[in-house]
C-alpha cells in the first residue's frame, strides 16, 4: 500500500478548530514525513483556519488539506464563502505601512512573509485559501 502524500479533513466552522488545525497539521506533516518547518506550517494554518472562521458566514465545515510536495508542503483551507480573501500574493495600498501591533491584518503578512507562496483559487463550493513551504533541506 502506498504512503498518503495527502491528508484531507473537516473541522467544525468555530474558534475551536484552530487548537484542532494546528495539532492535525503536525501530525499529518509527521505521518507524511513531510520535510517542511511543522512550527511554521502550524502558524500559518492556525492563521488561515482562524481567517476562515472568523470572515465566512454560516457554520458549514471548513476543509483542512496538507499536501506533501517534491520539494516542501502545501496545506489549504478551504471554506463555503466564494469571495476573494485580502491579497495574499503582494502587500496592497493600505499595507504599505502595516502596523505590526495591529491585531488584524497581521495573519496574512504572517503568511506572505514566511510562505514560499500563498495564494487562493475558486472551488465549486467556496474557496481554498493555501500556502507552501520549502523543505527544511532547501532552506
Amino acid at each position: 500500500m502506498p504512503e498518503p502524500s495527502a491528508w484531507r479533513i473537516a473541522l467544525p466552522h468555530t474558534t475551536a478548530a484552530v487548537p484542532i488545525a494546528r495539532a492535525l497539521v503536525r501530525t499529518a506533516l509527521a505521518d507524511i514525513d513531510a520535510p517542511a518547518d511543522s512550527d511554521t506550517a502550524e502558524l500559518l494554518t492556525a492563521e488561515l483556519v482562524a481567517n476562515a472562521v472568523e470572515h465566512t458566514p454560516g457554520d458549514a465545515p471548513i476543509e483542512l488539506v496538507v499536501e506533501l510536495l517534491a520539494n516542501g508542503c502545501q496545506v489549504e483551507v478551504h471554506d463555503g464563502d466564494p469571495q476573494p480573501p485580502a491579497d495574499l500574493t503582494a502587500p496592497g495600498p493600505d499595507d504599505a505601512h502595516p502596523d505590526p501591533w495591529q491585531e488584524h491584518g497581521r495573519g496574512l503578512l504572517l503568511i506572505r512573509t514566511l510562505s514560499s507562496a500563498c495564494g487562493h483559487r475558486a472551488t465549486p463550493h467556496g474557496k481554498a485559501v493555501w500556502f507552501t513551504l520549502p523543505s527544511r533541506a532547501a532552506l
